[in-house]
């Protein structure tokens, strides 16, 4: 048989995973995990988490098998997957290092006394805290990476795809838009 599973294109082999034939999603992991492997780890240096991301990206293209289209190249949709996972397990650790914040500031608070200065700092933490909710998800999101998680701006780039020069632009931005919704403290 010349058309064996090894020469069949990625298309082909979901399109197969699509019809129910679920082993032909093992090929396409062999084909695949090393690479989203690569990809993770250039966001992470964590073997275990990158190892974790690969499956998600996965279990998801099993659960959403059916919005394969065919049409394009799998690559692009495997790796459009990716960057969700990517994204997700992004804002879940966010909203967790928020609660551990918030625990480690209410104990700093409980232990200090409430100097005029302190209230101050709290005060202005607050106006700020105000003026990211009232910016627009792209500003909060695109502020969240750079300057909070510290991300390089080519990491950026990827999850956000599109060019280091335009997350540059998208910084700038939110930064002005987060000294203007601050100076505005409503």
């Amino acid at each position: 048989m010349q058309n064996t599973l090894d020469q069949l294109s990625d298309n082909r082999l979901m399109l197969r995973v699509q019809e129910g034939d679920l082993d032909q999603l093992g090929l396409l992991f062999e084909r695949y995990n090393r690479v989203l492997f690569a990809f993770f780890y250039g966001q992470h240096k964590n073997t275990a988490q990158c190892q974790d991301l690969v499956q998600n990206v996965f279990e998801r293209v099993l659960k959403y098998r059916h919005r394969f289209r065919g049409d394009g190249e799998f690559k692009p949709w495997i790796f459009h997957i990716a960057r969700n996972v990517y994204y997700d397990q992004y804002k879940k650790a966010k909203r967790a290092r928020a609660e551990e914040l918030d625990q480690w500031q209410d104990r700093l608070v409980d232990s200090e006394v409430n100097s005029p200065q302190r209230m101050i700092q709290q005060e202005e933490l607050l106006a700020l805290r105000q003026a990211l909710q009232r910016l627009p998800e792209h500003h909060k999101n695109v502020l969240e990476m750079a300057k909070l998680q510290g991300m390089a701006y080519s990491d950026i780039a990827q999850v956000m795809s599109c060019t280091e020069g335009a997350v540059k632009v998208k910084v700038f931005r939110a930064l002005k838009a987060l000294k203007k919704a601050y100076t505005q403290k409503t």
